[in-house]
């Protein structure tokens, strides 16, 4: 799982795009990784730094647990946001 974030001003939301190529599956399988994301970013919400953010994912993450899901997102977002600093 890769995230890419770029800073932005604290007075808007936060956005976040995805992008799940059609290596990942057929488009049932594409929405319902979609779905568990938009799950988790909004679990998130509050801890998201302001900024636009683009979650892109590999063709393994059709076969992962939500838990999995969800802690591969958090990783690869403190990374990004460690790489800032």
């Amino acid at each position: 799982m890769s995230v890419t974030w770029l800073p932005g001003p604290g007075t808007q939301p936060s956005r976040v795009a995805y992008a799940i190529g059609r290596t990942v599956g057929p488009a049932v399988v594409r929405n319902r990784i979609r779905r568990r994301l938009r799950a988790v970013v909004a679990e998130l919400a509050g801890d998201l730094r302001p900024g636009d953010y683009l979650i892109g994912v590999a063709p393994s993450a059709a076969h992962v647990s939500f838990a999995t899901l969800r802690s591969s997102l958090l990783a690869a977002s403190s990374r990004v946001w460690e790489q800032q600093q």
